[in-house]
């Protein structure tokens, strides 16, 4: 059912996402939903956690063998490439908050996280400063990610080149620290 949901979220929307629509595209009457999911608020969490953890592979995955600015673009590019094919549930997982340790938006998270600090071994960054660039990174990727997703970016420039120089820029600010 969270599979489903969410596929419908990317073609729709995490606003666009309700219950009534998600028993629809699955042949079901709405209250049979409730057998699998506890409401909205429960089907909108758990497709936020299958998104990050679907990221956290994408990422972690594209990042294995390499290090420094390889890993910083193999990085970017499978995020970037996640967000694209999923805008609905990527943004699902905007604003929300783990209810606890045990709660699989936390698990996943802390995935997500571990990738992305797997690139930042590549470069001379110290230890007081990891949260700092995490935060950087998850800004650049997340922000032209969804700009690109919602359509954003209206001017005639390569919209992949200009990807590439977000890369280069913050491939040059992480070895300049």
């Amino acid at each position: 059912m969270v599979a489903a949901g969410a596929a419908l979220a990317d073609e729709v929307g995490i606003a666009g996402l309700t219950m009534g629509l998600l028993a629809e595209r699955v042949g079901v009457r709405t209250p049979s939903l409730y057998k699998h999911v506890g409401g909205q608020e429960d089907l909108n969490r758990r497709i936020a956690a299958l998104a990050l953890s679907e990221a956290a592979d994408a990422v972690g995955g594209a990042v294995q063998g390499y290090a420094g600015r390889d890993a910083l673009v193999a990085a970017a590019r499978a995020f970037r490439a996640f967000v694209l094919e999923h805008p609905g549930r990527y943004a699902a997982t905007i604003g929300l908050e783990p209810s606890g340790p045990d709660d699989p938006l936390a698990t996943a998270s802390e995935r997500l996280l571990d990738a992305f600090t797997a690139v930042l071994r590549g470069y001379d960054i110290a230890e007081s400063d990891v949260n700092h660039a995490l935060r950087m990174l998850r800004s650049l990727c997340h922000g032209f990610a969804t700009l690109q997703a919602a359509g954003g970016f209206q001017w005639s420039t390569d919209i992949d080149e200009s990807f590439e120089w977000l890369i280069a820029f913050t491939d040059r600010g992480l070895r300049a620290l």
